[in-house]
């Protein structure tokens, strides 16, 4: 696998745990419940965002470094 699609992969999946932890704690300190299905929907569109976002600024931030 491309180093560089499988460092945006691991970022989206970051980037989804990440939401769910937060939301987790939003209904720990709330009365609000949401539901399953809402929570991975919204997760899965973090995940696509972060993964496709640093797919395409990676060169931009690599710059001169020499990695691609």
């Amino acid at each position: 696998m491309n180093p560089r699609l499988k460092a945006s992969l691991l970022w989206g999946a970051i980037g989804a745990l990440s939401f769910l932890v937060l939301v987790q704690g939003y209904e720990l300190l709330s009365d609000d419940r949401l539901t399953f299905g809402l929570k991975f929907a919204v997760a899965g569109l973090v995940a696509a965002t972060a993964a496709g976002s640093t797919y395409l600024a990676e060169p931009l931030l690599a710059g001169g470094n020499g990695r691609t």
